[in-house]
C-alpha cells in the first residue's frame, strides 16, 4: 500500500484538480496568513493536498519537523512565521514533490527576506524517521497535515514524533478520522486510500494509540465533516463518515488521564503574535486577555511547561485535589457540521 500512495502522489496526481474527493481539501485560513499565503509560489500552492491548518501560535524562533511536506507549501508558510533563528525541515517520501518543493527555496527564501535559508527537506518515510539524520529532543513543533492517515504504521509514527520532540513540545497536526473501524476490504483500495479515506483511524482508536505512544490528554483543537463530493465513493463507503480534525499533543510526562481540579486558574496577557484579545489553547478552552481562567491541572502544566510559558501569569498549585471537572466525556467529540466549530465547556 505505500508503494500504491508513492504512486498516487508522485505520478497520477498533478495538482489538487486531480482528486476525486474534498478529504484532502484545505479550510480558509485566517485573515493573518493570507498575505503569506499569497507569497507562496504557486507551483507549491498547486501540489498541495492537506486537510487542515497547521500553524499554531508562537512559532517566533522554533524549529519545526512537517511530516509529509510533499511540495513544501507548509513548510514555506511554517519559515515565514520561525523567522531568521528558527528552522523548518520537512521530510516526504515521494520524490517527485521534493523536487517541487526544492526548486523553489531560493524563490520563498527571498520572499520572506531571509539572509539564509531557514528550511531543509528529507525524502524518507514517516514511519522510519529514526533512520533520518534527526537529533531526538532537537524540535520545538512537529506538525503534519493530512497525512497519518496514509501511514501504513501509526504507532511508529507517533511513538517517533515523541522522540524527536523536546519536553514541553507539542505534535500539532491536522488529519482525517473515521466514527467506526474502517473495514479491512476498504483499506486494500489503492485509491480510496490515496484520497485519505480508508486509511483513516476510527477517532477512539487513535486516542487509545495517542496515549499508549506517550500523548496522554490529546486535544482536540477543530474539526469538520466531511462531504465527500463523490456519489461513487460515497456508496462505497455506506454509513461510514469522515472527519477533518485538528489535535495538539504536548510532550509531557505525568500529564493524568482526566481533568482534575487543584483549583488553578491562568491569566493570558494578550502578548502572542496575532492574538491579542485571546488565545485558543483547544476547542474547549479560549482564554480571553486579562480574564482569570480556571483550569484543569493539566490544562495549566500545557502552558506552564510549553513554549506559551511567558504569555501567562499562573495561580495555584498542584497542593489541594478538590476532585474532576465535570463535562469529561466520551462521545464522538467532532463536529457533526460541514463548518468549523470551537465545542462546548470541558472545565
Amino acid at each position: 500500500m505505500r508503494d500504491d500512495v508513492q504512486d498516487y502522489y508522485g505520478k497520477h496526481l498533478s495538482g489538487s484538480g486531480d482528486l476525486q474527493t474534498n478529504a484532502c481539501c484545505d479550510q480558509t485560513p485566517p485573515d493573518y496568513l493570507k498575505p503569506l499565503l499569497a507569497r507562496l509560489h504557486d507551483e507549491v500552492i498547486s501540489r498541495y493536498y492537506g486537510c487542515g491548518l497547521v500553524a499554531p501560535a508562537a512559532l517566533r524562533g522554533a524549529r519545526i519537523l512537517d511530516l509529509g511536506c510533499g511540495s513544501g507549501r507548509d513548510v514555506y508558510l511554517l519559515s515565514a512565521l520561525v523567522g531568521e533563528r528558527g528552522s523548518v525541515v520537512g521530510v516526504d517520501m515521494t520524490g517527485e514533490q521534493l523536487e517541487v518543493a526544492r526548486r523553489h527555496q531560493d524563490f520563498h527564501r527571498d520572499q520572506f527576506g531571509h539572509g539564509h535559508s531557514n528550511v531543509a527537506f528529507f525524502e524518507g518515510y514517516i514511519e522510519e524517521l529514526d533512520r533520518l539524520d534527526l537529533q531526538p529532543g532537537s524540535f520545538d513543533v512537529v506538525v503534519s497535515n493530512c497525512v497519518i492517515n496514509l501511514s501504513t504504521d501509526k504507532a511508529k509514527v507517533i511513538s517517533d514524533v515523541k522522540h524527536l520532540l523536546k519536553p514541553g513540545g507539542e505534535f500539532y497536526f491536522s488529519d482525517v478520522y473515521a466514527d467506526r473501524r474502517v473495514p479491512q476490504s476498504l483499506t486494500q483500495d489503492p485509491v480510496l486510500y490515496g484520497e485519505c479515506l480508508s486509511g483513516a483511524l476510527y477517532w477512539n482508536d487513535f486516542l487509545t494509540l495517542s496515549k499508549q505512544c506517550g500523548f496522554a490528554d490529546p486535544r482536540l483543537v477543530e474539526s469538520r465533516r466531511l462531504t465527500i463530493d463523490n456519489p461513487a465513493i460515497e456508496a462505497r463507503l455506506g454509513d461510514i463518515r469522515f472527519y477533518s480534525a485538528t489535535y495538539r499533543l504536548f510532550n509531557l510526562d505525568g500529564l493524568e488521564p482526566a481533568c482534575e481540579d487543584y483549583g488553578q486558574a491562568v491569566i493570558y496577557k494578550g502578548t502572542v503574535e496575532e492574538h491579542p484579545h485571546g488565545f485558543m489553547l483547544d476547542g474547549h478552552h479560549y482564554l480571553p486577555t486579562g480574564k482569570v481562567f480556571p483550569v484543569c491541572g493539566n490544562t495549566w502544566r500545557m502552558l506552564a511547561e510549553s513554549r506559551f510559558h511567558s504569555h501567562f501569569d499562573y495561580i495555584g498549585d498542584f497542593s489541594t485535589h478538590y476532585g474532576i471537572f465535570q463535562g469529561c466525556g466520551t462521545s464522538l467529540p467532532f463536529e457533526d457540521t460541514q463548518s468549523s466549530s470551537s465545542g462546548g465547556s470541558c472545565c
